[in-house]
């Protein structure tokens, strides 16, 4: 079993025996990981592999701080499960949610950074693939100079097409028509729908990329005097 699927196995127990009252920490937890304690359990496999498994997750779940020593306990084995872990529990797809996360470990465009990635941290997927892509498009106003009532598809195709104040013309018709079709296209698809009903993502990779994809075209447009 992968040992992101063991962690988040092992914090959902955290997680309920916190909420059961239950004080848990490292000298605690050796109640998992110790052999007497599986007496009388059916375990496929060997048994020290198994325990040693355990053990991995715990390991796992401090390094990716989804766990953390109790700052009002003075013992160093004292833990608690942090606001990041009860999140990534609580989500429908703690699995899912825990690797688009991840995906967005990179740094991200300066004026996507400090917004778009607390909301996706605090589980609003939507909102923040929709603030990126709306980022993208507000960069692209100011450049071409375009009006405010000049949204969407149409400021795209206003600032990249011909004689568009973004066309630039030391390149290939053809790469200034796929640099405004691609724009067009991110646009139309990730931010335009999203002005005008609820977009959901089931799948929190596809609002991590669609992110992403964002903070690609903000960069290529930093190329733009």
């Amino acid at each position: 079993m992968p040992i992101d699927v063991r962690g988040l196995g092992l914090l959902r127990v955290f997680v309920a025996a916190e909420d059961a009252g239950d004080e848990w920490n490292w000298v605690h937890s050796h109640n998992l990981l110790n052999a007497p304690s599986w007496q009388g359990r059916h375990i496929e496999g060997n048994l020290g592999e198994y325990l040693r498994g355990i053990s991995e997750a715990w390991a796992w779940l401090a390094a990716q701080g989804l766990v953390a020593v109790r700052p009002d306990q003075s013992s160093g084995d004292a833990y608690f499960v942090t606001a990041r872990g009860r999140a990534l529990v609580s989500d429908s797809d703690p699995l899912g949610r825990f690797h688009a996360e991840e995906r967005l470990g990179v740094d991200l465009h300066p004026r996507l950074e400090a917004r778009v990635r607390a909301q996706f941290l605090l589980g609003e997927v939507e909102l923040a693939a929709f603030a990126a892509m709306r980022e993208v498009e507000i960069r692209v106003r100011e450049l071409s100079g375009a009006s405010e009532s000049t949204i969407g598809v149409k400021l795209i195709r206003d600032a990249f097409g011909g004689g568009g104040p973004l066309r630039q013309a030391g390149r290939d018709s053809g790469e200034q028509d796929a640099v405004m079709n691609l724009y067009a296209g991110a646009i139309g698809l990730f931010k335009n729908p999203s002005s005008h009903r609820e977009v959901d993502y089931s799948d929190p990779l596809v609002a991590a990329e669609i992110v992403l994809l964002a903070d690609l075209l903000m960069r290529l447009l930093d190329q733009y005097p």
